[in-house]
């Protein structure tokens, strides 16, 4: 897997807060991916010109005013079990049709925002999802906002379909390819945990964040679906695995850093961070 600076320094800062993280252990962090200090240097040059990363001071950056909203709703996945509800067969909808299409920067801005709440094209400018997430419409609503869907799209609740359009909206999501993930993604979790032990640290943290990576990667976009559209149990049980990798994961590179010798390293998130790139440009 190839990691692009930019990314790599992103997630970086995503786990770093607000106070940010040093240049040398930014440095330290790239380099055991393969990625030269002046490549580095580069990209936190540009990142900064973006807006997506600022000085916090000397030394330091941290994540800019661009990048922080994204990152605080990316960072939700580890809760969004528990904003999971009972469904009763509603739907959320929303109506793009007054947005436009000719924007293509704010189109990919909606198609990111809708894409983070799981919802899907049903006809030509109408997306449904259902009504399965706590706080119901006005929360989905607030938080499509919050990621940039714009004022002129129509929120809402939809109930009643007819039978027909009530099972194609049903197949919007391919549901068992989303069980075969949480399941086959919770077992390279646990096989790479059996084996980490005996791979050398940097080699074991390098793998740790890639396969973290696909894994909250896959849970930031998941669309949460009820029962019984997708098997629940298996999509919780990936995310308690996703969670334990990430506190082994995070403890490896804590232990490379601070280990006699050891490099000046930061802690990474375990997932390839980039609004600009990976979020907006998308294929969900």
């Amino acid at each position: 897997m190839t990691l692009r600076p930019r990314n790599l320094i992103l997630n970086i800062l995503l786990a770093a807060g607000s106070r940010g993280q040093a240049v040398r252990e930014v440095i330290g962090s790239c380099a055991l991916f393969g990625i030269r200090g002046n490549s580095v240097r580069v990209a936190l040059v540009r990142l900064a010109a973006d807006g997506l990363i600022e000085v916090s001071e000397r030394g330091r950056y941290r994540l800019g005013p661009r990048a922080a909203p994204l990152a605080r709703d990316v960072a939700a996945w580890r809760t969004a079990e528990d904003r999971v509800l009972d469904w009763d067969g509603r739907w959320i909808a929303v109506h793009v049709a007054a947005s436009g299409r000719s924007n293509r920067a704010a189109v990919r801005v909606r198609n990111r925002a809708l894409a983070m709440l799981g919802l899907r094209e049903f006809e030509r400018g109408l997306y449904l999802r259902p009504d399965n997430l706590a706080g119901g419409v006005t929360a989905v609503r607030a938080r499509l906002n919050r990621l940039g869907l714009d004022t002129a799209a129509t929120v809402f609740v939809a109930s009643e379909l007819d039978a027909t359009r009530d099972t194609r909206a049903r197949s919007l999501w391919d549901g068992q390819a989303l069980s075969r993930a949480y399941r086959s993604t919770r077992r390279r979790l646990e096989q790479w945990a059996t084996k980490a032990g005996s791979l050398a640290p940097e080699a074991a943290a390098r793998d740790a964040f890639i396969l973290g990576n696909d894994a909250i990667r896959l849970l930031v976009f998941d669309p949460m679906l009820p029962a019984p559209l997708v098997d629940v149990d298996a999509r919780r049980a990936c995310a308690d695995a996703v969670l334990a990798h990430e506190e082994a994961g995070r403890a490896l590179w804590r232990r490379l850093r601070l280990a006699p010798g050891g490099r000046d390293v930061a802690t990474p998130r375990s997932f390839e961070f980039d609004p600009l790139q990976s979020l907006e440009r998308a294929s969900v």
